[in-house]
């Protein structure tokens, strides 16, 4: 994994650029981020990582497995640890990251736990349709309807679609753009929704797909492009 932070969602908000176009953004406090350990491919450890912490804590709320693994470092307690194997920036322990990891323009992933939304039926897990809602169809307007199979093979297929628990799992968003860094707050503005609850700890990492210098596509020109975009002569 690349270039990457721990950090927690505050919320939802808006910004304006110069020609005064709106942008929706989430808004996250990525830092500080303290580096409590730096693997080596060399070392014992037999591979590139670099482990950092975020949110500090009081010392009698860390379990002593743990204190004892970060004072060992000579880090200090924190609420979170996350570990970014190959990280692109050099580091040592007790250095201190922060939002400028990243910049305005910047394409980042954002990995965090969806909201719980408790037992729901197929029509708010799946989107079903349901069932009729006249035509002397009682009871069945929020269903799935029929989900065996007759004679055979007599039993309900594997991966249906029924109701369940929903929410609350690991998801990652792809390809979301940095559109602020305010260094002094620790603060990434990022356009578009993130995973999670405000409040949730959520994972910021250079983009897969995207990274840094990547730029879009020039648009096609000429007679051939106007014929592959559909376009009219």
């Amino acid at each position: 994994m690349p270039l990457g932070l721990i950090g927690k969602k505050l919320g939802h908000t808006r910004v304006y650029d110069a020609n005064g176009v709106i942008t929706p953004v989430t808004v996250v406090q990525a830092g500080p981020n303290r580096v409590l350990q730096v693997k080596t491919a060399s070392g014992k450890d037999g591979y590139n990582a670099v482990q950092l912490g975020f949110d500090e804590q009081k010392e009698q709320r860390v379990t002593k497995p743990l204190l004892g693994h970060i004072k060992k470092h000579n880090g200090v307690p924190v609420r979170r640890i996350r570990e970014f194997r190959n990280f692109s920036k050099e580091v040592k322990p007790g250095d201190v990251l922060g939002a400028t990891l990243f910049a305005p323009g910047d394409y980042v992933d954002a990995i965090g736990i969806t909201k719980g939304r408790g037992f729901e039926g197929v029509v708010g897990r799946h989107g079903f349709r349901g069932g009729d809602s006249t035509h002397g169809a009682k009871g069945w307007h929020r269903r799935s309807g029929a989900i065996g199979q007759r004679l055979f093979p007599g039993t309900v297929m594997r991966g249906m679609k029924m109701p369940g628990h929903m929410g609350q799992v690991r998801r990652t968003t792809q390809n979301l753009q940095v559109v602020q860094v305010r260094e002094a707050e620790n603060l990434l503005l990022i356009k578009g929704s993130i995973p999670g609850a405000e409040g949730d700890y959520v994972i910021i990492r250079e983009a897969k797909k995207r990274p840094k210098g990547w730029k879009p596509p020039e648009p096609q020109t000429g007679k051939k492009g106007k014929a592959a975009a559909g376009g009219k002569k």
